[in-house]
């Protein structure tokens, strides 16, 4: 990856989304825990209220998980001069941002740096994958009522 590349991460249930800072190193945002019980990272990010904006190795954000640079969205936005993108990124680090999947995701997050607008076709009632979404916030919805059951 170059730097100011979007970097997609298959995770269960959802794809999250990073921003490639140089070095091996990305810019992420992760969910905040407010003490709620523990759960997967896929079960957590979508409940969650605040994230916070972290560096991290891409080989440590992505873990066992398939991954690929997707700047899918040049086709249709002009992406910000790297350096802007790169300064802005990391203007955020150690920031806690709000976080709701459907309208201000992780995707969103880095799609914002990219281009100056916070996108994301897995949320969009609309995109491609506007069915995936809702499917995973069903089956995390499912995953909670029977943690919250026990």
């Amino acid at each position: 990856p170059q730097p100011g590349d979007l970097i997609e991460i298959d995770r269960p249930l959802y794809q999250h989304w990073a921003l490639y800072v140089g070095d091996g190193y990305v810019i992420n945002v992760t969910p905040v825990d407010e003490g709620a019980p523990s759960l997967s990272v896929s079960t957590t990010s979508i409940f969650t209220r605040k994230a916070k904006v972290k560096k991290q190795l891409l080989k440590e954000v992505v873990g066992n998980n398939k991954w690929r640079v997707n700047n899918k969205y040049d086709r249709s936005r002009t992406p910000r001069p790297v350096d802007e993108i790169i300064r802005r990124a990391e203007q955020c680090i150690d920031t806690e941002v709000p976080y709701d999947v459907v309208g201000s995701n992780c995707e969103h997050f880095v799609t914002e740096l990219r281009y100056g607008e916070g996108v994301s076709d897995q949320v969009s009632d609309t995109g491609p994958n506007a069915a995936v979404g809702r499917t995973a916030a069903a089956a995390a919805g499912g995953v909670l009522a029977g943690v919250a059951a026990a």
